[in-house]
């Protein structure tokens, strides 16, 4: 009998908490032939990411992933064999209860936030025994063996090489000048924006930005001086294209990613999925309290950044400050071109290296498998 596995997911505010636990979801299911159902608090989010679910619907069956909605009243549901409760959500207090009743024992996971930090390797696996009497397990995803690796699907670089990148920009609506460069921009609100695409306007080469539905639309609208954007507009000052796109579902932002010279990302979901890229990257990290949040930025420039000649490190390094830390990007993306083609074959051996480890389905498949 197969084993049943239930994934918790609350959505804060953003779309990298239902993003993650999704695509967690669908690829246990379609790799490894579990049964799994995925609790969301949330289906307009979820909706957002697979049009073709209903809003509405208690239950439904999406690739193979029976749908649930965890609404606030909760009714009585037989315990999975492992109960993931992701990014340190709280699971519904009858749920627990009913885990403590069960006869054979669950695997209870915190599936943590991704990190380069030293101290995840050593939190990784550890249990942490509760007052009722069961044990919740932390699980870190991560970048080295001692963590749970990425997202990564079996045959997702196999797909990005065979990916025909002309055929999707045409599908797309998206026509590129001789020799523009083609940037993705998917952010949070950003001061930094207005002297990043003033010195993109200004380049000698063109510069084409994509940019989906999202929070950043507020700023670019500003920079651009005009009242009202709208998917499908497109807008040129000097050497800068910018053109809206539709919030698209995952399988297409993976697309969007490959088609791109360079991917301007945010959150959790869209990073990992830039690196998986295979490109030049920039990383607008989630804002924490007493910004905390740098701290996770500056330990993955450490690891990220090895094996880099030095002032290409340094210019990615001051690129990454500026975006995340009220710098001048325009004077950080200028001392950044000179690089770009060491910055780029850089990317490809990150992603390689990276992809040389189980990814974070299979992890969490063997870790359970290990446990019984």
């Amino acid at each position: 009998m197969k084993p049943t596995w239930d994934i918790f997911c609350c959505v804060v505010d953003n779309y990298g908490d239902i993003g993650v636990t999704w695509r967690l979801a669908r690829q246990l299911v379609a790799e490894h032939g579990l049964a799994v159902r995925l609790w969301v608090d949330e289906p307009k989010a979820f909706v957002r990411l697979y049009p073709e679910a209903d809003v509405e619907a208690l239950c439904q069956v999406c690739e193979g992933v029976e749908v649930r909605r965890w609404e606030a009243q909760w009714h009585v549901e037989e315990v999975a064999d492992v109960v993931i409760g992701a990014f340190a959500c709280q699971l519904p207090p009858a749920y627990i209860e009913a885990m403590t009743q069960r006869a054979s024992p669950v695997l209870w996971l915190n599936l943590d936030y991704l990190s380069a930090e030293d101290w995840v390797e050593g939190c990784h696996g550890l249990p942490s025994p509760q007052p009722n009497g069961l044990r919740k397990v932390f699980f870190f995803p991560g970048f080295t063996e001692r963590t749970g690796g990425l997202l990564r699907e079996g045959d997702l670089l196999e797909r990005r090489e065979a990916f025909d990148r002309e055929v999707f920009l045409r599908d797309m609506g998206i026509t590129l000048q001789p020799d523009a460069r083609l940037i993705s921009l998917f952010a949070y609100e950003n001061g930094g924006l207005a002297n990043w695409f003033d010195a993109l306007a200004e380049d000698a080469r063109p510069n084409h930005v994509l940019v989906p539905e999202g929070r950043i639309l507020g700023d670019v609208k500003t920079w651009l001086a005009v009242d009202n954007l709208a998917v499908g507009d497109t807008h040129r000052r000097g050497a800068l294209t910018v053109q809206i796109l539709p919030f698209v579902r995952q399988d297409d932002y993976d697309r969007l990613l490959w088609s791109c010279d360079f991917n301007a990302v945010r959150g959790e979901d869209s990073f990992v999925r830039a690196q998986w890229a295979g490109q030049p990257l920039l990383w607008h990290i989630y804002v924490q309290e007493e910004y905390a949040h740098w701290e996770k930025l500056e330990a993955f420039l450490d690891r990220y950044t090895q094996g880099l000649e030095s002032s290409a490190a340094a210019a990615l390094v001051e690129l990454w400050r500026a975006w995340n830390m009220d710098r001048d990007m325009g004077l950080a993306w200028k001392q950044m071109l000179p690089h770009w083609d060491e910055l780029a074959l850089h990317a490809r051996h990150w992603c390689a290296e990276q992809a040389a480890r189980p990814d974070l389905a299979k992890a969490l498949v063997q870790f359970y498998r290990n446990w019984i």
